[in-house]
């Protein structure tokens, strides 16, 4: 007869789930504090840049739509 396999029991499957995960952990590499601060200030950079480059647009866009309806109220004076 063919041998029966004893089913895991949840709390079994559980710990096995975890101690494969902290191996998984093991395995990454972690970058640097100077590497994480050098990608930091490179986000920021990056956001200060775009949210310039919107407001721009926006100020610009807003002095034409001033124009085409010919309202009179603009921005800059």
């Amino acid at each position: 007869m063919a041998e029966v396999k004893a089913k895991k029991n949840v709390f079994s499957k559980i710990f096995s789930f975890f101690r494969a995960c902290i191996g998984e952990i093991k395995k990454i590499s972690w970058p640097s504090a100077l590497a994480t601060t050098k990608n930091f200030g490179i986000v920021v950079l990056v956001i200060v840049i775009a949210g310039l480059f919107i407001f721009a647009l926006d100020m610009g866009l807003y002095e034409l739509l001033g124009l085409v309806m010919d309202t009179g109220s603009s921005v800059v004076s």
